[in-house]
């Protein structure tokens, strides 16, 4: 039996699909076998792409399910079929090969997308995220191409805005309105001695640069308003809340619900932390478990707490891994879950959070919600 003879073969006992029936029914799992510069040249938009060498090795990472139906294409049809052969072998029972691959795709002019281009540089800066199935390069590209805003760029900003560039999240937007004090130098990370008296957006963007010349660092050396919020906060995917005051959480809040950005909320104080994710209308929001403000008289005062230095690294970093999930779209976030990290003792506490059905401002998504700018409260110093 020659090549042809035993291709032949192996279509007769796998299903193809036409590109028409892979365009209308869209399957749950789209795996493109071509190699890299077969790919770079463009893909079908939501493809998977496993070169065919490494089908065999990556396909139970990718697809744990063996009941879930896969289409895989390559160039022209050839390979996706003796891939399709290959998986119904290792128990894949829904498997099928696009007839025609790519090519014949592209001549129903049907859309493609390009993949992002990787320089040698980030290749090596980025390696070990490659290596890993739930990221690759498609995951590192949407890294890349990512926004995400930073409330405070202070003991909870510094260490999340550190993981974040490190991590090659593109754009990082910094929002604080302070200057950098000796205080600060106990916990903020992200800032040094030299730079003392320099706005702190200023201070860590330049740490970032140095870290990550990747980045693309936007600063807004402000406090947010009612008048600026949704201005400032409209072009970015996600918040990472690392404010000390309850006007702005309160207002972040509600201005986050009207442009369903998610917001990764978190607080510390003196020895104790805790992290949530507050995404739009999918689990509760602030609002859900604070309904409003507390009086400024029930705010510790400003003078009277303290904060562990290591602790806002540990927040901090917890929210920089929440916001890296929330964009790669893996695993399972804080969404309805609160997470308590105690530093005194070394533990940590889960507890579920429920929307509210009774909530001012969630409880009704299309309801129409009113920013307010609430009288200023003394906070716990970063």
């Amino acid at each position: 039996m020659n090549f042809q003879q035993y291709l032949k073969q192996v279509k007769s006992e796998i299903r193809e699909v036409s590109v028409d029936e892979v365009n209308a029914k869209r399957p749950p799992v789209l795996i493109d076998v071509r190699e890299g510069d077969e790919y770079n040249d463009g893909y079908i938009p939501g493809a998977t792409w496993i070169p065919r060498g490494k089908l065999e090795l990556r396909i139970e990472d990718a697809v744990p399910d063996r009941a879930q139906e896969i289409v895989l294409y390559c160039a022209g049809g050839n390979r996706s079929a003796l891939a399709a052969k290959s998986l119904h072998e290792l128990g894949y029972d829904k498997v099928s090969s696009m007839a025609g691959g790519y090519g014949a795709w592209k001549r129903a002019n049907l859309p493609t997308a390009k993949p992002f281009i990787f320089t040698q540089d980030q290749k090596s800066r980025y390696a070990r995220h490659l290596m890993l199935p739930e990221i690759g390069e498609a995951g590192q590209a949407k890294l890349l191409q990512a926004k995400v805003l930073l409330l405070g760029a202070g003991g909870l900003g510094a260490p999340a805005g550190l993981y974040l560039a490190a991590a090659g999240v593109g754009t990082i937007g910094l929002v604080d309105d302070d200057v950098v004090d000796e205080s600060n130098l106990q916990r903020q990370v992200i800032h040094n001695t030299k730079r003392v008296g320099i706005p702190k957006v200023d201070s860590a963007k330049q740490t970032i640069n140095d870290l990550n010349p990747d980045v693309n660092v936007r600063t807004h050396q402000l406090r947010l308003t009612s008048d600026n919020v949704l201005e400032i906060i409209k072009d970015y995917d996600l918040i990472v809340d690392g404010t000390d005051n309850f006007q702005t959480r309160y207002l972040l809040n509600d201005a986050s619900l009207i442009l369903k950005k998610p917001v990764i909320n978190a607080s510390i104080f003196q020895f104790e932390g805790q992290v949530t994710v507050f995404k739009p209308f999918e689990g509760p929001c602030y609002r859900c478990l604070y309904p409003e403000p507390p009086p400024p008289g029930m705010a510790p005062s400003c003078n009277e707490a303290g904060v562990l230095g290591v602790l806002p690294g540990v927040i901090g970093v917890l929210q920089a891994t929440e916001a890296v999930k929330l964009i790669l779209g893996i695993g399972k976030s804080l969404v309805g879950r609160l997470m308590q990290y105690d530093a005194l003792n070394m533990k940590f506490r889960e507890f579920k959070l429920p929307r509210d059905p009774k909530c001012v401002v969630c409880s009704e998504p299309g309801k129409k919600i009113e920013l307010i700018d609430y009288e200023a409260f003394c906070s716990i110093a970063r």
